[in-house]
């Protein structure tokens, strides 16, 4: 007699994404005067700690809350007041951000009441700004822990609503030398940004005779406040609308705004330029009309290499949307985009794709989410892929 066994569980063989958690260390680490500590169990802010300083080069500081057997039967809720206390103790910060774990989350750990009854029990506190995000590492990847934070940040923060002339860019989630780039496009428009997160003196910082354990540049919590008096917003990543700072700022004080995709290529470099020409009212200066000028060159020149290009793309969801319309629009054709992410990119790259496709001949790729390395390798493999 034969039996049938349908197996239930999905593994995942070198999964090319790490856990909300780390998105959320990643995009607090923006934020001056700020630290941030894991509500869970001690190896979680362990392993993002040390995932994040080999990458970095830089020292990162993780506090976590070292939830144990007990508190994880009865609760963790005096785990995290002791652990907030500490921290305060140890850093006085300006801001901490307080993310949950797995453990935390599977328990039913409410941290936003236990924060507002921490701050209420504790009038010394008052002067910190707390930002709770909920972030179970089964709720998605680092990429969903950073989009949420940011949300988390600006809905959290209490905004001062006075009209100014500045400008809001919420960056995405892009490089510390990325967002150096950014801030200079900005000066050289005459534009003055509140840019959201910083991250380009913290996680790429110079040498320093002392250590400071609190990151000492990015934005600070009084330039968040003032968030809502700007005159516009900017959000760089258009993929997730649902966790949308731009759009909640528009719901919640009505600063207009527009979302695009990151600044990569030319269509979208050029999206970019010119609404912060309109934004400015000056015209893009000379040295960048020289590089796009370059860049031009160099598409005519490369077209003739780039027709046997067969690329596989994976990413981040918003650095996969700008890649693969960097590739098409230079005649290379992606023929596998994939994220470890659950955010479905294909709205944004299907019809680049499917042109590139019809001109090369070319019958077959994929779009894949929530994919790990071995699939990737299977599909490289199967779609003939050259470069990746």
């Amino acid at each position: 007699m034969k039996r049938e066994v349908k197996s239930l569980v999905h593994l995942s063989v070198n999964p090319c994404n790490m856990c909300m958690p780390m998105g959320v260390v990643n995009a607090f680490y923006g934020i001056k005067k700020c630290v941030s500590i894991l509500h869970g169990s001690q190896g979680c802010s362990t392993y993002i700690r040390r995932h994040m300083a080999t990458h970095y080069n830089e020292p990162v500081d993780i506090a976590s809350s070292s939830l144990t057997e007990h508190g994880t039967v009865y609760g963790g809720e005096e785990n995290l007041e002791e652990g907030l206390r500490n921290l305060i103790k140890l850093y006085n910060p300006e801001v901490i951000g307080v993310g949950t774990t797995c453990l935390a989350e599977t328990i039913g750990e409410d941290i936003l009441r236990i924060i507002d009854k921490f701050q209420e029990e504790n009038e010394c506190y008052r002067n910190i700004t707390i930002i709770p995000v909920q972030s179970p590492g089964y709720g998605g990847s680092q990429y969903e822990g950073y989009i949420k934070t940011i949300y988390s940040i600006v809905s959290n923060v209490p905004m001062v609503e006075t009209k100014h002339d500045k400008i809001n860019i919420i960056t995405g989630m892009i490089s510390p030398a990325d967002t150096r780039w950014l801030k200079n496009i900005i000066k050289k428009f005459g534009l003055q940004a509140i840019i959201l997160p910083d991250l380009s003196e913290n996680l790429d910082g110079g040498y320093q005779k002392n250590y400071d354990r609190l990151p000492s540049h990015g934005t600070s919590i009084d330039e968040i406040k003032t968030m809502a008096g700007a005159r516009y917003t900017i959000e760089l990543g258009n993929v997730v609308d649902y966790y949308s700072p731009a759009k909640y700022l528009f719901e919640t004080y009505g600063i207009p705004y527009t979302r695009l995709n990151f600044p990569i290529g030319l269509r979208d470099t050029d999206a970019f330029l010119k609404l912060l020409t309109t934004l400015s009212g000056n015209e893009v200066p000379e040295e960048i009309k020289a590089e796009r000028n370059r860049y031009l060159d160099a598409m005519i020149d490369g077209h003739k290499y780039n027709g046997d290009g067969k690329a596989v793309i994976y990413g981040d969801p918003d650095f996969v949307v700008s890649t693969v319309r960097l590739c098409t629009e230079n005649g290379i054709m992606p023929v596998l985009a994939a994220t470890g992410s659950k955010c479905d990119v294909s709205k944004l790259i299907e019809e680049d794709l499917i042109k590139v496709a019809n001109r090369l001949f070319i019958e077959n790729y994929r779009i894949l989410s929530e994919v790990d390395f071995k699939k990737i390798e299977e599909a490289v493999t199967e779609l003939h892929a050259n470069i990746m």
